[in-house]
């Protein structure tokens, strides 16, 4: 098995881990290949040599790799998986809470050992397929990329938010045709259950186990108190009109974000991908014990 070893670059904590991993590979023989950027930064920091980086390094690590081991929190994993083409992803957490993570930086060398031996499993992850119209990006060069650069789908969340005003946002919302609401917002947040503990859950909506096929529709800051979160099957079309009164707003798929022009009503429609990720599951590290880690279930004295 050849293992794909990619990572966020910013992060100071990612150079000696990924070092000691690439030294422990190179004795075990297991076949490694690095990121052409972590091959870099390595090679920068002192910490391999040319030689070294242009034997093991990968402009496609994914397509080199059976397995991607993504260095970094969630955000890290999130960009992973666009660029993985069904590779499995195992998340190693260099980041703060990291849900979609499976394993700790001190943990890597055993899941390998795990993965070698073939204790280990792939799960399927939902995806949201995203499209626009009715609009183009708010003028402006500091405004994010380019809607059509945008993630064409979404393994967390898809966001639209108010920006740059105190004024709420209009978005009127329908589910396969039918009128769902009509939200006075901050904004809107549609999460898969992959990105129910994400965005979504800071703003009151639910935790959905990963094999739910279901989604999340969750108003942010809603002006009638009554506006609560509502879980729709994920093979419902749901469509949103947004209307800002003139005003940009912000709009993310996947935590990549652009201001779009609010001057006339705006259409987003979500639906289900056709499109999953495939994450690394170990025997040892189930759903439910994570969420009781990273939420401190059960701990006293945590309210």
């Amino acid at each position: 098995m050849t293992y794909g070893i990619t990572g966020n670059t910013t992060k100071d904590a990612l150079w000696e881990p990924v070092t000691a991993l690439t030294r422990w590979l190179h004795r075990k023989g297991i076949a490694f290949r690095l990121h052409a950027d972590v091959a870099e930064g390595l090679v920068a920091r002192g910490l391999v040599d040319d030689a070294f980086a242009a034997e093991h390094g990968s402009d496609d690590v994914a397509a080199d790799a059976d397995v991607l081991l993504s260095y970094g929190g969630d955000g890290t994993l999130l960009r992973s998986a666009h660029r993985a083409e069904g590779t499995p992803i195992l998340g190693v957490n260099i980041g703060r809470l990291g849900f979609l993570t499976k394993v700790e930086v001190a943990d890597v060398e055993h899941a390998v050992e795990l993965l070698e031996a073939g204790a280990f499993g792939v799960e399927s992850r939902i995806t949201l397929a995203v499209e626009v119209s009715g609009t183009g990006r708010a003028g402006g060069a500091a405004d994010g990329p380019a809607l059509a650069d945008l993630p064409a789908w979404a393994l967390n969340d898809v966001v639209v938010d108010k920006s740059g005003t105190t004024s709420m946002i209009q978005v009127e919302a329908t589910v396969d045709g039918a009128h769902l609401n009509t939200y006075w917002a901050d904004g809107l947040v549609v999460a898969t259950p992959t990105g129910s503990t994400a965005y979504a859950l800071s703003v009151g909506g639910p935790i959905l186990v990963p094999g739910a096929d279901v989604i999340v529709v969750a108003p942010i800051a809603p002006h009638t108190l009554t506006a609560r979160p509502i879980v729709l099957p994920c093979d419902a079309e749901l469509v949103l009109r947004v209307e800002t009164r003139g005003h940009p707003f912000a709009f993310a798929v996947d935590g990549t974000s652009t201001l779009l022009d609010g001057g006339g009503d705006v259409v987003v429609r979500v639906r289900r991908s056709d499109h999953a990720v495939r994450l690394v599951t170990l025997p040892d590290r189930d759903y439910f014990s994570t969420i009781r880690e990273k939420l401190s279930w059960g701990q006293a004295g945590v309210f």
